[in-house]
């Protein structure tokens, strides 16, 4: 069952019901379980394990937040980047897909495969496929905006190659301080290091992030590590 607003917008109306109805905040949060189709507020907050990964994630994410999505190649970290941004009107904003490694055909395919099609993909999410994509066209993109944006970059890794392009670490800070002075979220999608292949782990974490230039990591607020079909998400500690 999908939620109509992400949790942490659940507690926000549970306070605000405590207090209106002078009630403890335990009954408030119980209330609004209720009013989301759950028993209780304890058996609504398990659910998020059954729910889809994007559901997941999109119940978490806040204003401001700057999320690494992270996994080795052909565990779907593309393909959940781009239903993040297919869904993004589910927490009241408009997607932006950045992709510096897939072509138009490419993108479409994918879409088709999560079940959109041709123009209802247009009317769902805008899709930039500039070689020119870096922090600085990513800011002035999101600027031209009228929407509270949710942004996924394809991916980290490639908005280093560049020579023309700041430094990564630059870039990220820059996202990082843009994210938090407009609200606007970005996902950003990451390459991990095939020496996690050898580790017998099972979930690659922020050690395993392929870095060729140095990058502060502490800049992310959230990470979603994916793996063998499962997901792991976490926040920065």
């Amino acid at each position: 069952m999908q939620f109509s607003a992400p949790i942490y917008h659940l507690k926000r109306q549970a306070r605000q019901i405590s207090r209106t109805q002078q009630i403890p905040l335990h009954a408030a949060l119980d209330q609004v379980a209720q009013a989301e189709g759950y028993q209780s507020w304890s058996h609504l907050v398990s659910a998020p394990s059954r729910r889809k990964p994007v559901d997941q994630i999109l119940s978490q994410l806040e204003a401001g937040s700057l999320v690494l999505l992270g996994a080795r190649p052909g565990q779907g970290k593309t393909s959940l980047g781009l239903e993040l941004a297919l869904r993004a009107d589910r927490i009241g904003r408009s997607g932006l897909f950045m992709t510096l490694e897939y072509n138009a055909a490419d993108v479409a395919a994918l879409a088709q495969s999560l079940g959109v099609q041709g123009p209802d993909m247009s009317k769902r999410v805008s899709v930039d496929m500039s070689d020119d994509i870096s922090a600085p066209y990513i800011i002035d993109r999101v600027r031209a905006q009228e929407h509270p944006m949710l942004v996924v970059v394809d991916y980290l890794q490639l908005m280093d190659q560049k020579r023309v392009s700041p430094p990564l670490n630059d870039q990220v800070e820059s996202l990082h301080r843009f994210a938090k002075e407009t609200g606007t979220i970005f996902a950003m999608i990451s390459q991990i290091d095939r020496a996690f292949d050898l580790s017998g782990r099972p979930m690659p974490d922020v050690t395993d992030v392929r870095l060729p230039n140095p990058l502060e990591m502490a800049l992310f607020d959230r990470f979603c590590f994916l793996h063998d079909s499962q997901i792991r998400l976490s926040k920065a500690a």
